[in-house]
C-alpha cells in the first residue's frame, strides 16, 4: 500500500484542524484550540487503490514558522487552507506557496486550495461542519501526487539457485 505525506498549512484560526479532524474522524470541531503540530493517519481508497495518508496538521501562528521548512521538505502534497470570512488569510497563501516552491525546488508541487467556513457564507469574508467536499480535498491531492510521482513497481527479488 502506498503511503502519502500530506501537510495542511494556513493562517491561525482558518480551520486546518477542523478540516483534518472532520476528514480523519468525521467529527466537527466546534472550539478553536491552537495547534502546534498534530499528526494523523488514515487508510482510504482513491480511484480503486488503497492508500495510507499521513496528514500533518501544522501551526498557523507566526511563532512556529521556523518549523515550516521541515514540514515542506518532508511533505509530498500540501493543502493550503484559508477562511472565506477573511481576505487576509487568502492573501497569506501566496507567501506559503512561494515558500513551498522554494523549499521543494520544483516547478510543480501537488497542492490543493481549500476555502473553509462555507457555513459562514453570510459573513463572507468552506466551514467543514457540513463536510462539503472534505474528502475530495484530500483525494484530489493524492491524485495530483500520483500524476507527478507515479508509484514505482515493486522490484521482484531475484532468487539465487546454487547447484
Amino acid at each position: 500500500m502506498r503511503e502519502y505525506k500530506l501537510v495542511v498549512l494556513g493562517a491561525g484560526g482558518v480551520g486546518k484542524s477542523a478540516l483534518t479532524v472532520q476528514f480523519v474522524q468525521s467529527i466537527f470541531v466546534e472550539k478553536y484550540d491552537p495547534t502546534i503540530e498534530d499528526s494523523y493517519r488514515k487508510q482510504v481508497e482513491v480511484d480503486s487503490q488503497q492508500c495510507m495518508l499521513e496528514i500533518l496538521d501544522t501551526a498557523g501562528t507566526e511563532q512556529f514558522t521556523a518549523m515550516r521548512d521541515l514540514y515542506m521538505k518532508n511533505g509530498q502534497g500540501f493543502i493550503l487552507v484559508y477562511s472565506i470570512t477573511s481576505q487576509a488569510t487568502f492573501n497569506d497563501l501566496n507567501e506559503l506557496r512561494d515558500q513551498i516552491m522554494r523549499v521543494k525546488d520544483a516547478d510543480k508541487v501537488p497542492m490543493v486550495l481549500s476555502g473553509n467556513k462555507c457555513d459562514l457564507e453570510d459573513d463572507r469574508v468552506s466551514r467543514r461542519r457540513w463536510k462539503t467536499n472534505v474528502d475530495e480535498v484530500f483525494f484530489d491531492l493524492v491524485r495530483q501526487i500520483n500524476k507527478q510521482m507515479p508509484e514505482k513497481p515493486e522490484r521482484k527479488k531475484k532468487k539465487c539457485l546454487i547447484l
